[in-house]
């Protein structure tokens, strides 16, 4: 098993110097690219599968041994993390078949995807703290290529706002982890989950706010998300997608490491603070959403809204608590990257992504309207779709500790979101478009795209329909934090 915890940076970083060897050959880019993912998920598939049995996949590098070598641990979160990321990558691969994103495409574009994929995957897999700022920094110089890389004035500026706030949580994750390996020697999780218990609680609480301050800058949270629907806007569709399922919850991943994994059972201020930044982070976000009438903004602020409902489970400091946390995340980067996927197929077909400007897609292309429900009530939450069992999880476990003032923000802001989800129906799918001379575009190639649209949905309509499998992965997972 040491060679298969090192797939997922191994395999992408194999394909990132496949692709740019083969920049000028677009055809042959386009298939290593999918080589490469397809690997990448085969791998995937089998961590999960490994993890599933209770053998996590380990290697040590540097011919050093724990805790003082560099560490890949591949356990049960880890690894679901890894297979959603390969099945997000795949997703928007086949998507880009299309011409649902008319912008020609950049011969950098796939070794930086791929380039954005190994800082993903390594994230998901250090078991070491230096190591996790590593990947950090690899996602961010291929986001911020990806931003650039058009090099329109709106694409620059994107970059600039997306580097400005995220090389700060950079630079606090540095200051973090530093202080960390001073207050205990190690940087090792496992390591510093046996140091934690030894600490007094004040150091604890220094050492875990910085770490977290950085993650959840990361993660998009209240009140330093401005960045986000800031700079999504301007990047490709696909990539785009990408973004939005992936990299807020690398975010969101290492917050549920740190604090219900490497120091769990930390002060209960902690976890205290990090509810109210949860409660927040949901009802900011939700707002946001209301108030835009572009597509790309309202989603974007939707995925700030949803990271809080994440964070409110790892707050909640318990077994349940950071099972909901898993199931949540999972659920919500498929439903949030093929949200993501739709809309610029509605822009494709209709020729912008203000709701005032289009409509009448319904009469048109029911299949894509039923396409657009199935994601949407998902994350309103309408039962039984997976945003339903996602929000039971959290809230089942918010009520039963008491945090009434929590759940009834959450509840509230789950109707906030039927609205922004309506909005969007209506505008785009019910109402005639406000132009009668307005027709479909001839000639377009959106087959793909409603394959990748297609798979996702489906996705979520077996997780919905079945959720027992993936709630008890989840449980699973959770019972092994904090105990290697």
């Amino acid at each position: 098993m040491t060679w298969l915890a090192a797939t997922p940076v191994l395999v992408p970083l194999v394909t990132v110097v496949a692709t740019a060897l083969a920049h000028k050959n677009p055809r042959l880019q386009t298939a290593l690219s999918f080589i490469g993912i397809l690997a990448f998920l085969v791998c995937a598939l089998a961590l999960v599968a490994a993890a599933h049995l209770g053998s996590a996949a380990q290697t040590v590098f540097g011919d050093w041994g724990v805790p003082y070598g560099i560490e890949f641990y591949i356990d049960r979160l880890s690894a679901a993390m890894v297979l959603i990321t390969a099945i997000m990558g795949l997703a928007c691969l086949v998507f880009m078949l299309s011409d649902a994103d008319t912008e020609p495409r950049h011969p950098l574009l796939l070794p930086l995807l791929h380039g954005l994929l190994v800082g993903v995957g390594g994230s998901f897999a250090t078991a070491d703290l230096f190591n996790l700022y590593v990947w950090f920094e690899v996602m961010l110089v291929s986001a911020m290529g990806l931003f650039a890389l058009g090099g329109r004035i709106d694409q620059l500026d994107a970059t600039f706002k997306y580097y400005v706030l995220n090389i700060f949580g950079t630079l606090m994750l540095l200051m973090a982890v530093g202080m960390v390996y001073a207050a205990t020697g190690h940087l090792n999780y496992d390591a510093l989950s046996q140091t934690a218990p030894y600490l007094s609680d004040w150091m604890t609480i220094l050492l875990v706010s910085g770490l977290l301050l950085a993650f959840l800058i990361k993660a998009g949270a209240f009140p330093l998300f401005a960045w986000l629907p800031a700079s999504y806007h301007t990047l490709p569709a696909p990539v785009m997608a990408l973004f939005a399922g992936l990299l807020t919850k690398v975010g969101v991943y290492a917050v549920l490491r740190t604090a219900g994994d490497i120091f769990a059972g930390s002060p209960d201020l902690i976890y205290e603070a990090l509810g109210w930044i949860a409660a927040a982070t949901m009802l900011f976000g939700v707002l946001g959403a209301a108030y835009h009438w572009d597509m790309r903004r309202i989603l974007a602020f939707h995925i700030v809204s949803q990271i809080g409902y994440i964070l409110l489970g790892v707050a909640l400091a318990s077994q349940a608590g950071n099972a909901a946390t898993m199931f949540y995340t999972l659920h919500h980067i498929i439903v949030k990257a093929n949200l993501f996927l739709i809309v610029a197929i509605i822009w494709r077909l209709s020729g912008d992504y203000d709701l005032r400007h289009i409509g009448g897609l319904y009469k048109v292309k029911p299949l894509l309207g039923l396409l657009f429900l199935i994601p949407a009530l998902s994350l309103v939450g309408i039962p039984p779709l997976s945003g339903f069992w996602s929000k039971v999880l959290v809230l089942q476990e918010a009520i039963a500790q008491g945090q009434i003032v929590w759940t009834f923000i959450a509840l509230l802001v789950s109707v906030l979101t039927l609205y922004s989800m309506v909005k969007i129906w209506m505008e785009a799918f019910w109402k005639p478009h406000p132009d009668k001379n307005w027709k479909l575009p001839q000639n377009t190639r959106l087959a793909p795209a409603y394959a990748a649209t297609l798979g996702l949905a489906a996705l979520t309509l077996l997780i919905s329909l079945n959720p027992q499998p993936l709630i008890e992965y989840a449980q699973a997972a959770a019972q092994t934090l904090g105990a290697r």
